[in-house]
This record gives C-alpha cells, sequence and structure tokens, in this order.
C-alpha cells in the first residue's frame, strides 16, 4: 500500500494501483491542493485542521472526478457550499473501484467537558485505519494504523495503548503538526515501547510516497 503524507492528518493512500484517496484536507497543511489524480476525499470532521473548505474546494478544481465522503454534520456545512457528498457513518460503506471504505465511531474525543465534542467518524480504507480525533476501535483486523500523536485531546501513553490495543502491522504519525520541531524526542518513545509488541513505528516524510 502507498501512502504519501502531506502534513498533520492529510495523506494520500493509494490501496490498490489507480485508486488514491486523501484523508482530511486541514488548514495545517497546503500541499494538498496540488495532489492530481485523487479518487476520493474523506473528511472525518469539521475542526480547521481537518476541513479547510477553500482547500478542499481548490483539490475539487484539479480533481474533477473525486468524491467527498464525510458524515452528516460535516455534510451539512459542505450543503452551504454547495459541494456534494457521500454520507458514510459508523456501520455504513462505500465502494470505489474495488476497495471498501466503511465508518466507525461517531464522537470526537473529549478536550474539556463538551468543547469541541463534534461528530467524528473514523474510516476504514480496506487494511489501514484512521480514527480521526478519537481512540474508537473498529471492529475488524488492522494491518496499517494512522496513529494520532498530540493534540488537546489526548496524551501520548493514550496513543501508545491504542496501538497496543489495535496490534497493527505498521503505524505511522498524524495529527502531529505541533511536533515538528520536537521530532527526534517525540518518534522515539512510541518507536521504542510499540518495538517490545512487533508493531513498528515509522514516521514518514512529508511530500515523498512511501510503500509501507
Amino acid at each position: 500500500m502507498k501512502i504519501k503524507k502531506i502534513g498533520h492528518c492529510c495523506f494520500v493512500v493509494e490501496p490498490k494501483e489507480g485508486v488514491r484517496i486523501m484523508t482530511d484536507p486541514g488548514a495545517y497543511s497546503i500541499l494538498q491542493i496540488v495532489e492530481k489524480n485523487i479518487n476520493a476525499i474523506l473528511i472525518t470532521h469539521e475542526h480547521q485542521d481537518h476541513l479547510h473548505i477553500d482547500s478542499l474546494k481548490d483539490i475539487l478544481k484539479n480533481n474533477l472526478e473525486a468524491i467527498v465522503i464525510t458524515n452528516t454534520a460535516v455534510g451539512n456545512i459542505l450543503e452551504e457550499e454547495n459541494i456534494p457528498y457521500i454520507k458514510v457513518e459508523e456501520g455504513e460503506r462505500y465502494e470505489i473501484n474495488g476497495v471498501i471504505i466503511s465508518g466507525f465511531g461517531n464522537t470526537h474525543a473529549q478536550i474539556y467537558e463538551d468543547f469541541g465534542r463534534v461528530q467524528n467518524t473514523g474510516y476504514m480504507i480496506d487494511r489501514l485505519c484512521y480514527a480521526g480525533d478519537s481512540f474508537s476501535y473498529p471492529d475488524v483486523d488492522v494491518e496499517i494504523l494512522a496513529l494520532p500523536v498530540a493534540g488537546p485531546w489526548m496524551k501520548l501513553s493514550e496513543a501508545i495503548e491504542y496501538a497496543k490495543h489495535i496490534r497493527p502491522r505498521i503505524c505511522f504519525p498524524v495529527h502531529d503538526a505541533i511536533l515538528q520541531d520536537f521530532a527526534t524526542f517525540a518518534w522515539r518513545i512510541p518507536e521504542t515501547i510499540l518495538k517490545e509488541d512487533n508493531i513498528l513505528f515509522r514516521k514518514l516524510e512529508i511530500g515523498k510516497e512511501e510503500e509501507i
């Protein structure tokens, strides 16, 4: 499976040749607007680091056949912008050119009380798991995990426990824009601990497509 990290929670995954799926084109990255040959764009929730309307419009201009897949809450925002979408939420699935996209989870992890507690849908892209801003568990086996590692709604120990519970073959960090200046320290901890459980933790280079 080919994965190209764009920034923060935006990456492009190619689960099979000719099918390219982008996740969460938010305001913390800009490289998403130049990507081509995108078939689908998954949006887990409405926070600006996951959904940036201007970027999304640019992506759709450059990828006229791309579809947007998201939940009801994000869909309401897209409707105001006249952007069509396909609703896929917890327990629902959609097939695009032989690739199965299925939704799981329904709520953003808690920041403080109800602050920012919006609808959040995680997605399985074939055997890759991306939960958005949550530690929701899919009900299927996971080979590749997009693992959130930093944010106001989590601590690193929770990320490590989440990965150990899911037990993927490999995981790579997302939700990590605030960590870029501390890369060496930030990645060493999960890399060291998860290795004991035979889980490979691998940081992806921004803008470079990699086979994992």
